[in-house]
């Protein structure tokens, strides 16, 4: 008999998918563009930077053939101002995710990294992933990590992207070297964990009553399966305690409702 499956996605899943993150590298040695399904790989040439995925990275890191170059995030400065934020500035909300990417479009103006603008190909093009805006010339993506610039040296220093913690723990692990000051890196992260950890479970306090709402702005893909089941739990539990709460109140309902009717025939008698 095969066990239920848990909702939703478990840790080890999450860390699988974190893997398609880009990250940049610095390579050692010429390599040709590969084909894959999601597209081809961009042709390294040392010592000019790439974007490729983050299993690419880890399999040219360990070959010795790149170097990878840890986002600006994961330096210790902006740990700690993540940190301190988290702390000091707000300490009941998480910190913001991070911006939508701008670029310009040649004319002067700033549009959205996942808007491109097409001539004669948005006619021909079929629909595609994202909202299929082809009037007027205008293609509309939208997209989510992790085909967002979030990992690599692009990324804004101070903001945490989705995957955060299991991009953080497995580039140092396979890639400290890589990384300045890895041992203050590392400790940063686990106080910033406990920190939204305690968060975390602060915010289900919100769900008392059955009616609260609990917001989940700048959580992360880990945090959000670690703590799946305790969230779960207590949304349960508060379900299970109000219908109690409700049977109770029905029960003295119908209690008064008997005592009322025999007292109306004493009276009628009289």
């Amino acid at each position: 008999m095969a066990l239920p499956l848990p909702s939703g996605l478990v840790p080890t899943e999450v860390a699988f998918l974190c893997e398609m993150e880009m990250v940049t590298i610095v390579p050692r040695q010429r390599l040709e563009s590969i084909p894959m399904l999601g597209g081809d790989t961009p042709a390294l040439r040392p010592p000019r930077r790439a974007d490729v995925p983050l299993w690419l990275a880890l399999l040219l890191k360990k070959q010795r053939r790149a170097n990878i170059v840890p986002p600006p995030w994961l330096l210790s400065a902006s740990l700690q101002d993540i940190i301190h934020a988290e702390t000091n500035i707000d300490p009941e909300a998480f910190s913001a995710p991070p911006p939508a990417p701008m670029r310009s479009d040649g004319r002067g103006r700033a549009l959205p990294y996942a808007v491109t603008t097409t001539t004669s190909t948005a006619s021909t093009m079929g629909t595609g992933t994202g909202t299929g805006n082809y009037n007027g010339g205008d293609k509309e993506l939208i997209l989510a990590p992790p085909f967002l610039p979030s990992c690599t040296q692009d990324a804004p220093s101070g903001y945490l992207p989705y995957h955060w913690l299991e991009v953080a723990e497995t580039l140092l692990a396979h890639a400290a070297d890589d990384i300045p000051s890895a041992p203050e890196v590392r400790a940063l992260l686990r106080d910033l964990q406990e920190v939204r950890a305690a968060k975390m479970r602060a915010s289900t306090r919100h769900l008392e009553g059955g009616g609260g709402v609990l917001n989940l702005r700048g959580v992360g893909a880990m945090e959000l399966a670690e703590s799946r089941g305790f969230v779960l739990g207590v949304v349960d539990g508060v379900r299970k305690l109000g219908a109690s709460i409700e049977a109770s109140r029905r029960e003295e309902e119908l209690e008064r409702g008997d005592d009322g009717a025999d007292e109306s025939d004493d009276d009628m008698e009289l």
